[in-house]
């Protein structure tokens, strides 16, 4: 069974949408795959109590109570490590992962962003999409690396940016494309459809098309 850990900060609807997904589509029975746990670095993150009711372990390991993000990633680290993922996937978890913690998961680390990447890296991303004056906005799922939003890219969504929008309307249509976007990629990713080399993802055709998704 190949074993997913899902990390999150907030209210976990990419993680619900991913799970909802799973159930859908049975991966337990069809792939062999199933998140076998929820972190969260925030006590009182929503997430976790949905991620109980699915019958998921879900547990907090809040940032605050260590002296330095080194003492934090290193208990991360410990944690993860106890479930022997396949795949770690970052839903909305906000803290900057360091080289420290990543080496240890070349290539099993997935997040994904709210923009187009490689552009408007960092947070505010629809705001400032609507200040570039940008046409076209989205989201990517990409490999984790120390770089921040710089790991090689899986999949993006494409939405367009209408004249009316504010960043609320624009991030309310983008969302909805990250839930499907990131549900593809982790199931293409745990049935070995991409591979991470030479750190690019490394895929056919029908699963690059697949993880390409336009919005009208």
């Amino acid at each position: 069974m190949k074993k997913i850990v899902v990390l999150i900060s907030g209210r976990g609807s990419n993680f619900v949408a991913i799970q909802e997904t799973a159930l859908r589509e049975q991966w337990e029975e069809t792939i062999g795959a199933k998140i076998v746990a929820v972190i969260s670095n925030r006590p009182e993150a929503k997430g976790l109590e949905l991620a109980r009711g699915y019958g998921i372990e879900a547990v907090s390991l809040d940032h605050k109570l260590f002296e330095t993000r080194e003492a934090f990633e290193e208990k991360l680290l410990e944690l993860v490590q106890s479930y022997e993922p396949d795949l770690v996937v970052l839903a909305g978890f906000m803290r900057i992962l360091t080289e420290g913690f990543v080496k240890h998961f070349p290539g099993k680390i997935l997040n994904i962003h709210p923009a187009l990447l490689p552009s408007f890296k960092g947070l505010d991303t629809h705001q400032r999409a609507i200040d570039a004056g940008v046409r076209a906005h989205g989201t990517t799922v990409h490999f984790v690396t120390a770089a921040l939003d710089g790991g090689a890219i899986i999949g993006q969504a494409v939405v367009p940016v209408l004249p009316s929008d504010d960043e609320h309307t624009l991030a309310d249509r983008v969302l909805g494309y990250e839930h499907q976007l990131f549900s593809r990629a982790v199931k293409a990713c745990v049935e070995g459809k991409i591979q991470y080399v030479n750190e690019r993802a490394v895929m056919d055709d029908e699963t690059a098309l697949s993880l390409t998704l336009l919005a009208h």
